[in-house]
């Protein structure tokens, strides 16, 4: 896309992608200067032609962060929800709030996905699931699904797709009476998976795995992606978890979520401490970080509370943690190399989509 930037990735990158975004520079190298001189550390960039190897390739291991938000109303950071991309096939997984619309901007018609996945229940997850399956089940270009939407997901998944149905019943009736939509493109085959390999198509799996959401949020999963040898882990929401180290060990990238609470607020409203009892601190992530030496780590779902900055995130982080960092952004992009070229010696090429 001509709105690509292609970075790469070096040894000790931390890239900020909230500073970078936020200064608007034109070009790619002004961008990643911006970025290492908040983190502290060095890099090199270069303005890149859109995604690495040209526009023809049909066989990549890609991941797009659609939303790197949490419950919080936000117009930069979208709801939690990520796209991996592998041998030609669409996958998502966890559908926040905006889902649709990063989608579209990348110009990803919603019913060109493949498979959707869903870590848990929680509200922030899931909102913007009705938006996917109805927008893209119209006949406009940014729709078009004309076979059954695959929600795999939790035991309760399959009831939640039937609640769905019953609640846009009059909708789907209409549109179906009016505009002649085929019945299909509206089906959900939705799946109660337990933990294990859960998905298995053209070389693609997908793994489900417990993490560790808190005491009463089971199950509660994450997901490991194998594709070619290279390796794709998302924690899902999680306190420090040994499963997510145990997925994640020597992976590719390994996407993470983090949320920071400052002192002050944590001391002044202990009602804060219920966030850290269900969600990893920079110190729980780094411990999962040098657990499991991923190539990249990535953090999204990215919890700033009270005046939190990322770069305070980074910070605490860097005190146990020194290998590559990335701190994205809505629409970050990440290449797995199929071959070891790309990117780093660990074959990973990293670019920012504009929003």
């Amino acid at each position: 896309m001509k709105s690509s930037r292609l970075l790469s990735v070096l040894t000790g990158i931390v890239l900020m992608c909230a500073t970078a975004l936020s200064s608007a520079a034109p070009a790619a190298a002004p961008v990643a200067a911006a970025a290492t001189e908040a983190a502290g550390a060095s890099a090199s960039a270069s303005a890149g032609a859109g995604r690495p190897g040209g526009t023809d390739r049909t066989d990549y291991f890609r991941v797009t962060l659609l939303g790197t938000g949490t419950p919080v109303p936000s117009a930069t950071r979208a709801g939690y929800s990520t796209l991996v991309e592998a041998g030609g096939q669409k996958l998502v997984f966890d559908f926040g709030r905006n889902v649709s619309v990063r989608l579209w901007q990348l110009r990803i018609p919603l019913g060109s996905v493949d498979a959707h996945f869903l870590t848990h229940f929680h509200s922030d997850h899931l909102v913007g699931l009705p938006d996917l399956w109805l927008t893209g089940w119209l006949r406009p270009p940014y729709g078009r699904r004309d076979r059954p939407m695959a929600l795999y997901g939790p035991a309760g998944t399959r009831a939640l797709a039937e609640g769905l149905r019953q609640a846009f019943a009059a909708d789907i009736a209409i549109r179906h009476k009016d505009e002649g939509s085929a019945l299909t493109g509206i089906t959900i085959d939705a799946h109660d998976v337990a933990p294990g390999v859960v998905y298995e198509k053209d070389g693609v799996r997908v793994t489900a795995f417990e993490n560790d959401h808190g005491d009463h949020i089971r199950p509660s999963y994450g997901y490991r992606i194998d594709y070619r040898g290279r390796v794709v882990v998302l924690s899902g929401d999680t306190r420090f978890s040994p499963a997510v180290v145990a997925q994640a060990r020597n992976a590719d990238v390994l996407v993470h979520c983090v949320t920071l609470i400052p002192d002050a607020l944590l001391a002044s409203n202990p009602a804060y401490r219920a966030i850290y009892d269900h969600l990893s601190s920079p110190e729980d992530a780094a411990r999962v970080f040098q657990a499991a030496a991923p190539k990249l780590a990535v953090f999204s779902h990215i919890g700033l509370n009270g005046d939190a900055t990322v770069g305070q995130i980074v910070e605490r982080v860097r005190k146990t943690y020194a290998g590559e960092l990335l701190v994205g952004e809505d629409l970050t992009r990440m290449e797995i190399s199929l071959d070891g070229r790309t990117g780093t010696s660990g074959g990973i090429a990293v670019w920012q989509e504009k929003q």
